[in-house]
């Protein structure tokens, strides 16, 4: 069976050492009044993207969560195997730290948007006898370029990457979603790989302590701060919302994949959030977990464009993390200590089970995710 990144999602979980490390201490949940009733807030977790969608969860107008429903479906889901993690990067990657490293960061740093906008065609490819849909043929065409031998890997050639390049490279059904913008975000990252990393991504990761976050110096503080297309926030009647989705799945995927191998260290997986994108918000509406106003569920089912950093778009994403916060804390409460999950689990479940649904999905012309 060919592993992919959806199959990673679909079997990703918590190791038993991670397990032991965040079974321990449940601080309090707060709550704070507003006119629509009292709002849970789940306990801290350490990640100052949790931290900074508060004032969105506080003031939204466009989408509610409802606490009940996420105790209705804790109150099942904590019963579900949520299988330990058992992936391999695809290709037989994983065989080199330094290539799989590679590899999985600069896919992960063009994992956006693989559905044509006007057509709703996805990005299909066929590839070593299989065929590969949306970001699954992102990876397969970046893996044919390797074996063809243009050194997609390298900063040095990605920080020169042309629009005839990318056309090669990615030459499928259809032409690759937001070329254009793909392909500054590749010369962007190897222009900061070239003249810090010498080049590679294993070199920033060397760079690091194994920390998500360590006052500025961790992986992710020094992802978004030194690549600005991790930098993943949005500004919220004067507060800025940090989401940080491709950052945060970049190092999950890492860790999945290298890190029972010692390859890849990751000392605080726990304070990982859901990866907001436009998967996830849909599970969550047909659970009934959240709702939406009016005029978002029209604009949704007409496939009509929701603006980058719009208000919509931003309690939409806010909603995905705080949600599945409160989920994975109502779940933790039905398990046993050494079954603890963490929430890119309760991630990993509502994507896998619905990234193939026909029901709509909210569109945002975006890089970001």
């Amino acid at each position: 069976m060919r592993t992919t990144r959806r199959s990673f999602l679909r079997c990703a979980a918590l190791s038993p050492a991670v397990a032991s490390t965040i079974a321990g201490s449940r601080l309090e949940r707060g709550t704070w009044g507003q006119n629509s009733g009292t709002i849970h807030w789940p306990q801290p977790i350490g990640s100052p993207v949790l931290e900074s969608i508060r004032p969105v969860i506080e003031n939204s107008r466009d989408v509610t969560t409802h606490f009940g429903k996420i105790q209705e479906v804790a109150g099942w889901m904590a019963y579900e195997e949520l299988p330990l993690p058992d992936f391999t990067l695809p290709y037989g990657l994983s065989k080199d730290r330094n290539v799989a490293i590679d590899f999985a960061m600069v896919s992960n740093s063009i994992d956006s948007a693989f559905t044509d906008f006007k057509t709703h065609v996805k990005l299909q490819v066929d590839f070593e006898g299989e065929h590969y849909s949306d970001s699954d043929a992102m990876t397969a065409c970046l893996k044919r370029a390797m074996d063809e031998g243009i050194p997609v890997l390298d900063g040095n050639y990605l920080a020169k990457i042309t629009r005839a390049d990318m056309e090669r490279i990615f030459a499928a059904n259809i032409e690759i979603p937001m070329l254009d913008e793909k392909a500054e975000v590749l010369r962007q990252v190897g222009q900061v790989l070239v003249a810090k990393y010498g080049g590679h991504f294993y070199n920033f990761i060397a760079a690091c302590p194994p920390l998500l976050y360590d006052n500025g110096k961790g992986l992710v503080d020094r992802l978004v701060a030194e690549f600005p297309r991790y930098n993943d926030v949005s500004q919220f009647e004067g507060h800025e919302i940090k989401f940080y989705k491709l950052a945060q799945l970049g190092f999950w995927g890492l860790y999945a994949s290298l890190g029972r191998s010692g390859q890849f260290k990751l000392e605080d997986p726990q304070k990982l959030t859901a990866f907001a994108d436009y998967i996830v918000p849909v599970a969550l509406r047909l659970m009934g977990i959240t709702s939406y106003s009016q005029e978002l569920e029209q604009t949704i089912d007409t496939y009509q464009l929701i603006p980058r950093d719009s208000r919509q778009e931003i309690e939409l994403r806010a909603h995905t993390i705080y949600a599945t916060a409160l989920l994975r804390e109502e779940i933790n409460k039905l398990r046993p200590a050494d079954m603890q999950i963490i929430i890119p689990q309760v991630d990993a479940r509502l994507w896998s089970a619905y990234h193939k649904t026909f029901w709509p999905h909210h569109l945002t012309k975006t890089i970001m995710y």
